[in-house]
């Protein structure tokens, strides 16, 4: 009774908070209602059992994703009224795309089917000696590795594309060749020097130093007159 009720109450929140995400105006609002829909979604985790999923979800998006979009908006000096501007003229063009969406899911959530044994697998227990996390990271890095790597390239190549598409050569910035450092031929030159000769026999020789000057003294004549 009491994880029904905590469930019903931390979903109604996190719908709450996720409305509020959309509809705020002011854009540091949204990111503190996008925080609490992330809480509330890793409470959410926590009665279905899945802890580590809860304890991902609050450490990566809560302290690192939403707490840096809440930098980015506070920093950024946007003009949100000039942005605001031309919401009438694309309005019915958003429309129209949303309609299709919607229709889209309504058409994919009405053909869709459970299996006949989706009952069974969802009640069934998890072994002894068989945590959460422990689960994960065997279907992970032991059952499905070689897909989690390919997802991990994947997310490499969008990093690089991002890169490449916003890189803006600068010719006047000076540029580190690296082939031209290694192939150094004829820069560096071997002197084999005696042991104990210094650096005179390299041709290299200590500006002399000069003695240093005497100090003048001042003598004190006493004609014996006292003050």
């Amino acid at each position: 009774m009491i994880a029904a009720a905590a469930f019903y109450l931390f979903a109604a929140v996190l719908i709450a908070s996720a409305v509020m995400v959309v509809t705020s105006r002011n854009p540091v609002h949204s990111v503190l209602f996008l925080i609490l829909a992330f809480f509330n979604a890793a409470a959410l985790f926590l009665l279905a059992g899945a802890e580590f999923l809860a304890m991902i979800l609050v450490i990566v998006y809560v302290g690192a994703v939403a707490v840096l979009f809440l930098f980015v908006v506070m920093m950024l000096d946007v003009d949100f009224s000039a942005l605001r501007e031309g919401f009438q003229r694309y309005a019915p063009v958003g429309g129209a795309i949303g309609l299709v969406l919607f229709a889209e899911l309504v058409f994919v959530f009405g053909s869709w089917r459970f299996a006949d044994d989706v009952g069974g697998l969802r009640l069934n227990p998890m072994p002894e000696g068989v945590d959460n996390t422990r689960a994960i990271g065997r279907i992970l890095y032991t059952d499905h590795v070689w897909l989690f790597q390919l997802s991990g390239l994947i997310l490499l190549v969008a990093m690089i594309g991002a890169i490449v598409l916003t890189l803006r050569g600068r010719p006047a910035s000076k540029r580190q060749d690296i082939a031209a450092q290694v192939a150094r031929s004829g820069s560096v030159n071997l002197r084999q020097v005696r042991p104990g000769a210094g650096l005179a026999e390299i041709g290299i020789e200590r500006p002399p130093v000069e003695a240093p000057k005497p100090v003048k003294q001042v003598e004190h004549h006493d004609h014996g007159g006292h003050h």
